[in-house]
């Protein structure tokens, strides 16, 4: 807070990095799911720290060490207690506390249920509880005792029964006591005096920007992809709108062209912006949402510094850069102040739709909502504006619209930068002065559009007050707003109900093919290269190791935050892929049985169980999940009934009977428990009787007890016979024991070692390292290991003992040595290869359970249904109905082009939708339930019914109500060109967003495609080079204009009036068919509606083809096809 200064703000944030060990990944990027960066421990530190940074005098803590590696969450909880011995209040709530850490503790509340068993000082929990007959048994952990006393054991009705009338009874005393001891007696807190105000930690507003600016712009620059992103929009953008548009001319159809490129200025390159923001602020509202619910933030401070920060990356740039290259490449007036006064206008709408942008987040924090608000309103803006429609031919029930349509007043500024003042080329003698010129002036072709003449400055004044306007109604809305969680259908408990009803049956090794896994020199490497191609130096993840993990037994995987445990086990699986700019480098052998088995055979064998449970679908319940994965995974030769005993023998054997029919939740809707969830995650990869079973953290974010509970069921699991091989970071002092073997890895993947859990030890013991007797012998090795970076002289004390340690086992390793092989054979081993569901299985049980899915979330229907509709309703409203004078020229081909937004439409229903789907889809084709041709199969078919519903709706509002020619044939082909656009822009979605994993520069690039086909489509640029006329055979936006046209124009006779008539007093446009001729889209309908259908089949292939390629293993396809040769 203030006065600090930069120096003493740079010390503190130096001394914090020290106190949580965070010194040697201090410049390690924090990364995220796809581009990894920290470790999950440093991640949690990190944010700790954060929170450290402001000088709290009171903090509250919400499970701290959770994610940490044992050691850590000591160093941490040692960190809090030398804050609270400088005269801070700290508060904790602990899941998992170590005994060590129960020493540091001053004062102790213990809960359960909600109510109290103890609160006092913390050395006198034990005697308290002693007194009541409850004695700490010799070499048990304090904490664990005392967790395990409060909680109500759900294992068997008896003990259920004992345990609450044990909770009961030590309520009922812990009452008393408190009468006891307190009486009636009232808190003094309400004489404490607040030694300053309430908002002293709140930091200035200057403060708040300066930082926030400056973080925003070190996030942008290292965001490449997303910078990027913004740049190559407008040079795209610029450079094909400038070559659809190049060097107009100045004949009718160069005047109608011009008016197009102008409208394209306007307003779709603002769209752009609209939408690719919308996206970015709906990630990064979640960090805002949270430093301003504790007071760090505020809002105007935050809008404010988006734009600093981005001033000269994006928000300068990307509109001077577009102005530059369309402006010339169009062929408009070499004059500066013309060219300048066109750049304001779109440096304006560029500001417009940033601050709409956080208007739509204000509104609505999702990006399904907020872009259906951003795309209505955009509908609204391009109907108001002037193009579409003749501004003064709106019906009058929503004509006022143009006087809010900001689009109205860009396009109108810029039409009279363009046309007010200037003649064209009249190929008719007299010039001006001749009657029949008159269509080619300036001050018709304003009258022609409705705008006044001379109309720049106010519109340019009017835009900076929409700009204005938007930001402070972002501001009320991210102020007033409030974020809210929605609670589903679920029980209100977090208790993990399933605890102890596990019905597991051990089997020897002669009953079940056992796999003993050996490692022998197994290492990991990682190249990455610069967004600029520069290849960075190497890095190493795991150095070479030697291990052997063993069938029926736990197998555990050690070592503090960035040892490269989770590393490990994704090479085991073969979950780690190489991306653009990364490559793992895997050296070593892993061999089942001393024998080394393919890619494809460790694919079936191995099942992965990652440290979230992002793999379930939220809306689904716990039954309904592990039937669907049962008929998904299952064998073929097995009926769907027996699959589904199947799932409730599952059900059963991990204890999920009692919350079967509850939904599993996620961050946003309450569900099951943690310790259910980590079940229900268990129990799906275990449905295919896996012989080795890979756990990353199964016990992380869980209580003590629930932690034990899943220890158990592992314990059955290992007893079955399986290979079971977790990495864990704090294990019960009691489940050291059932330890199998041990595998340490010292920070950068060293191990230090590796062998049967009981001799672990008795080898520290050996090198002068002997472990206490009342110490977790987990805690002990974690401590042993770790590298403590609080103080120099215990970093350099303690970095010797690792060294010594590591050389001590490169030393004395054994070989791997390979049990008897019950498996022997690469032939054995390809038995036990397992087949993706078949088609015909997989296919109708993913669209049941997509519908299912969907059914429970409304914000995904309203995405599905709403933006058609929406898009219709707008339609209606504005060009409804439509007549046949000569204005109506201008609102008949509009009404067509209009049509090209449902391009947009189909996109955006795919990014509210896909990604999401997509993530599920990658999980579950990693472990090879089914086919990428299932899962396409199943988002085509249940997107087809929305589709064919909206699509109706949509030409009963524009052909019925709009006015179209009322036939049954231009009915359906509404609806067939509506549909078909709709899913070729949900083709194009999948696409990007299965190219890259960056869904920002997806949306961004598909964006700008979409753009591209709607300039190209035919009506807004009528004469294009040739090379872009081939292209524009690839858009079905093309042969969508070129059918819907013909049919709903070629029936119609115009009308004008005296002003509008030529000398002779014929009209210059009589009919449809001269429309047509203007526009040169007089060709054969039938044919362009037989290329749209052909277009939609097309892209859904191509989309196919790109979730394929994208989905295969392209080392295992050069493998085989190396072998072949």
């Amino acid at each position: 807070p203030p006065p600090t200064t930069a120096e003493e703000r740079r010390r503190v944030v130096e001394e914090v990095i020290l106190e949580l060990g965070l010194k040697e990944c201090a410049d390690t990027r924090i990364g995220t799911h796809v581009h990894k960066g920290c470790s999950g421990g440093e991640k949690r530190r990190t944010s700790i720290g954060v929170q450290l940074l402001s000088n709290p005098s009171v903090m509250f803590l919400d499970e701290p060490t959770t994610g940490l590696d044992a050691t850590s969450a000591y160093q941490l909880v040692r960190t809090l207690r030398g804050l609270a011995a400088k005269g801070r209040t700290i508060v904790m709530t602990i899941h998992q506390p170590r005994s060590e850490i129960y020493g540091v503790f001053d004062n102790l509340a213990i809960l359960t249920k909600g109510s109290p068993v103890y609160s006092g000082p913390a050395d006198g929990s034990l005697p308290y509880f002693k007194e009541r007959g409850y004695s700490l048994p010799p070499f048990v952990n304090p904490a664990e005792f005392l967790i395990d006393l409060a909680a109500v054991d759900n294992r068997s009705p008896e003990l259920e029964a004992a345990s609450l009338e044990k909770v009961r009874q030590l309520k009922e005393d812990w009452n008393q006591e408190s009468l006891r001891k307190w009486g009636d007696e009232h808190s003094s807190s309400s004489d404490i005096i607040a030694s300053r105000h309430s908002d002293g930690q709140r930091s200035a507003f200057y403060r708040q920007l300066y930082v926030l600016t400056a973080r925003t712009t070190k996030v942008t620059l290292r965001d490449p992809m997303g910078m990027a992103s913004c740049i190559i929009e407008a040079v795209l953008m610029g450079i094909i709108t400038g070559w659809i548009f190049l060097s107009l001319g100045e004949d009718q159809p160069g005047i109608r062209s011009r008016e197009g490129a102008l409208y394209t200025a306007a307003g779709l390159q603002g769209y752009l912006i609209l939408m690719y923001e919308t996206y970015r602020l709906s990630i990064d509202i979640e960090l805002f949402d949270r430093e301003h619910g504790e007071g760090v933030v505020d809002v105007t401070p935050f809008l404010l510094s988006r734009r600093l920060a981005r001033l000269f990356t994006e928000d300068l740039p990307v509109p001077f850069i577009f102005s530059v290259i369309f402006y010339f490449m169009a062929g408009f007036r070499a004059d500066a102040a013309q060219f300048f006064t066109f750049f304001a206008i779109v440096l304006l709408t560029h500001y417009i739709a940033i601050a709409f942008s956080s208007a739509c987040i204000s509104a609505d924090r999702s990006f399904a909502g907020a872009s259906l608000i951003g795309n209505l309103n955009y509908t609204v803006q391009s109907m108001a504006c002037g193009y579409f429609i003749q501004s003064n031919t709106i019906p009058v029930y929503v004509r006022w619209l143009k006087w809010a349509s900001y689009v109205f007043y860009a396009f109108g500024a810029l039409c009279a930068n363009e046309f007010v003042g200037h003649f064209y080329d009249c190929p008719l003698e007299g010039g001006e002065s001749n009657p029949e010129c008159k269509q080619y002036t300036g001050a018709y072709v304003m009258d022609s559009l409705g705008f006044p003449h001379n109309w720049v400055s106010t519109p340019i004044l009017a835009l900076l007050g929409f700009a204005i306007l938007f930001y402070i109604l972002a501001g009320l809305g991210l102020y007033y707003i409030p974020v809210e969680m929605a609670i589903g259908r679920a029980r209100n408990s977090d208790t993990d109900f399933s605890s102890g009803k596990e019905k597991m049956s051990a089997r020897s090794a002669e009953e079940v093919r056992s796999i003993e896994i050996g490692l022998s020199g197994f290492a990991l490497e990682l190249d990455k290269r610069s967004p600029m191609g520069k290849k960075l130096p190497r890095k190493t993840i795991l150095n070479p190791l030697d291990a052997t993990f063993k069938a029926g037994v736990l197998n555990v995987i050690m070592g503090p935050s960035g040892s490269g445990k989770t590393s490990l086990l994704n090479a085991m699986a073969l979950r780690l892929f190489n991306r653009m700019g990364t490559t793992y480098l895997r050296s070593g052998t892993m061999t089942f049985n001393s024998a080394v088995p393919s890619n494809a055979v460790i694919r079936s064998v191995c099942s992965y169980v990652c440290q979230d449970d992002d793999a379930l679908l939220p809306s689904l319940t716990v039954r309904e999940t592990l039937r669907y994965a049962a008929v998904l995974r299952l064998p073929p030769h097995m009926t769907t009934t027996e699959k589904h005993d199947r799932a409730e023998a599952i059900l059963l054997k991990m204890g999920l009977k009692d919350c079967a029919d509850n939904i599993v939740g996620s961050d946003l809707i309450k569900g099951i428990s943690g310790g259910e969830k980590r079940r229900v995650t268990i129990a799906v990869q275990i449905l295919t009787d896996p012989r080795v079973l890979l756990l990353d953290e199964p016990t992380s974010g869980l209580d003590a007890f629930t932690a034990a509970s899943i220890m158990d069921v592992l314990r059955g699991l290992a007893n079955e016979g399986r290979t079971l091989i977790l990495t864990i970071h704090q294990a019960r002092s009691d489940l050291y024991a059932h330890f199998g073997t041990v595998l340490l890895l010292a920070r950068g993947g060293t191990p230090c070692y590796a062998g049967p859990g009981s001799n672990m030890l008795a080898h520290f013991s050996g090198l002068g390292y002997p472990c206490p007797a009342r110490t977790n012998p987990a805690d002990f090795a974690l401590d042993l290991i770790t590298v403590d970076l609080q103080a120099a002289d215990r970093e350099a004390a303690s970095r010797e003992r690792v060294a010594g340690l590591i050389a001590a086992w490169s030393r004395e390793k054994p070989a791997v040595v390979a049990a008897p092989a019950t498996i022997a054979t690469p032939a054995e081993l390809g038995a036990l290869m397992r087949a993706p569901a078949r088609f015909r299985t997989a296919y109708p049980l993913l669209v049941r359970r997509s519908l299912v899915n969907l059914r429970r979330q409304p914000e995904l229907l309203i995405a599905r249904i709403m933006q058609v509709v929406g898009v219709g309703i707008i339609f209606t409203l504005f060009f409804a109905p439509l007549k046949f004078d000569y204005y109506s020229v201008q609102n008949r081909v509009g009404f067509i082009q209009e049509f090209c937004a449902l391009y947009f439409v189909g996109m955006l229903q795919n990014v509210a939708v896909y990604p999401a789907e997509k993530a599920v889809f990658y999980r579950e084709h990693d472990d090879g339930v089914y086919s990428v041709e299932a899962f396409l199969a199943q988002y085509t078919t249940v997107e087809i019914p929305f589709g064919i519903v909206t699509c109706i709706l949509f030409a009963v509002l524009a052909d019925l109500a709009g006015g179209l020619p009322r036939t049954p044939q231009v009915f359906w082909v509404v609806f067939f060109n509506c549909f078909c656009i709709v899913t070729c822009g949900e083709s194009l979605g999948i696409i990007f967003n299965t190219f890259f994993s960056h869904s920002g520069f997806a949306l961004n690039l598909t964006s700008v495609i979409l753009s591209i086909s709607l300039l190209m489509s035919g009506i807004l640029s009528i004469s294009m080079p040739a090379f872009l006329r081939g292209v524009n055979y690839l858009s079905p936006l093309r042969y969508a204009i070129r059918n819907l046209a013909p049919y709903t124009l070629r029936p119609i006779t115009l009308t004008c009036t005296s002003e509008q008539a030529l000398p002779d007093g014929s009209c210059t446009v009589p009919d449809g068919q001269a429309v047509l001729e203007l526009f040169r889209l007089d060709g054969n309908e039938r044919l362009e509606l037989l290329g749209v259908a052909i277009a939609t089949v097309l892209y859904r292939l191509l989309a196919w083809a790109f979730l394929r390629g994208a989905r295969t293993h392209w080392g295992d396809v050069w493998g085989r096809w190396m072998g072949r040769k």
